[in-house]
């Protein structure tokens, strides 16, 4: 029984790391890691009972993303309090993820409600205490992890990527060095070497899921001096395989990719993942400058071309303007391009020419974030617009 708890201890460990490492910003990701990394806790620890109720409360919150904002206001009120009373009654949690289930069905009608359901009625029987048996938390491990498949595939999907090879390419080193480093304590395993099996597994899925985290971190420490290049690299080498090629430039959503594109204006290791990189007339451009055609110098060939489309939105005279004519380029120019965060307490910058400065008074005073929003919405039609006009010289 050892080897199915330590199997589904990996793979539900690898998955938890890998959604949270794709994005940490996004809810959705974050509580599906959460309920997939307290699930292979409680397989490798001798952790309380509440902690089986994590993976049900997590669930509910990565459902309610999915649905419209008065049901994630009503999680996030609700998550804390429910897991204390689980401390208690641990199927109390079984409520809200019933609930959460028939909002979602009565929706959308997709495989993660079947998948829910699956999860509902395993959770039902562990956290009553009726059949706690492994093969029934292994059951329960393989619906965690099919939840946290469907929840990277929709992420993908609406990010415009390609995650089969990335996830592929993922699960394949993770479970290569987890043999490699685990199997050796499984040679010599009794009771006592139990923990550093999971330990050692624990460790080696970990360090290959976080590399590009870790050497961050590492090269702040050891090389700051290069430190954002070397950042730069790594996210390129890591954005390769979620470039979606399958896609014909016909088939693709110009805006979407537009709007994505601006979002990651300052990172050429995302802007690598775009799909708008395949654009002919970055053929054309890199042909003309007599650069070799990489994925870097594509990013920052379609990072260029972003440029010029939000420079022809400025109106014609000069300065800073605050007018109807003015909004889709500020909106895009001081946000992306100039990086100003009017809304965000946690940005300071001190190197603000007069105009941007002045920007960043208009914003905070005079427009409401969603007003901001919208107005880059319509601007990023304008950018897309201008992109697909485009034609190789």
């Amino acid at each position: 029984m050892i080897g199915v708890s330590v199997v589904a201890f990996g793979l539900a460990w690898w998955l938890g790391l890998y959604l949270v490492a794709r994005n940490p910003g996004k809810p959705v990701l974050r509580r599906a890691s959460a309920g997939l990394l307290a699930y292979a806790a409680a397989l490798a620890l001798p952790v309380p009972p509440v902690v089986l109720a994590v993976p049900a409360v997590a669930w509910t919150g990565a459902i309610t993303c999915l649905l419209p904002e008065r049901h994630d206001r009503w999680w996030r009120w609700s998550a804390v309090p429910l897991l204390v009373a689980a401390w208690f009654a641990p199927p109390v949690v079984l409520v809200p993820l019933a609930l959460a289930l028939f909002a979602h069905v009565r929706r959308t009608r997709t495989l993660l409600g079947a998948a829910t359901v699956l999860f509902l009625l395993g959770s039902a029987l562990v956290l009553t205490g009726i059949t706690p048996s492994v093969w029934l938390v292994a059951a329960i491990g393989v619906d965690l992890l099919v939840f946290g498949v469907l929840v990277a595939l929709r992420d993908a999907f609406d990010e415009g990527e390609e995650i089969r090879a990335d996830m592929a390419r993922s699960a394949l080193v993770s479970v290569g060095l987890a043999a490699v480093f685990g199997g050796q304590v499984a040679l010599f395993l009794d009771d006592r070497l139990t923990p550093l099996l999971f330990g050692t597994v624990a460790a080696a899925i970990a360090l290959q899921v976080l590399a590009n985290p870790l050497a961050a971190v590492v090269d702040r420490v050891a090389v700051p001096d290069v430190a954002a290049q070397r950042a730069e690299l790594r996210d390129a080498v890591e954005a390769l395989p979620k470039l979606d090629q399958r896609t014909s430039l016909e088939e693709l959503d110009l805006v979407k990719s537009t709007r994505r594109a601006l979002s990651s204006y300052g990172d050429l290791g995302k802007l690598v993942a775009n799909p708008l990189t395949r654009l002919p007339v970055i053929d054309a451009r890199l042909a003309a400058r007599g650069v070799p055609d990489q994925p870097l110098e594509r990013a920052a060939e379609l990072k260029s071309l972003l440029l010029e489309s939000i420079l022809r939105l400025k109106p014609r005279e000069g300065g800073f303007g605050t007018s109807d004519e003015w909004r889709h380029y500020n909106a895009l120019y001081f946000y992306y391009v100039v990086g100003i965060r009017p809304y965000s307490r946690r940005t300071k910058r001190e190197d603000l020419d007069a105009d941007s400065r002045k920007a960043l008074a208009w914003f905070v005073n005079q427009v409401p974030e969603r007003t901001l929003h919208n107005w880059q919405n319509a601007a990023a039609k304008l950018v897309a617009a201008d992109l697909s006009a485009r034609v190789p010289d």
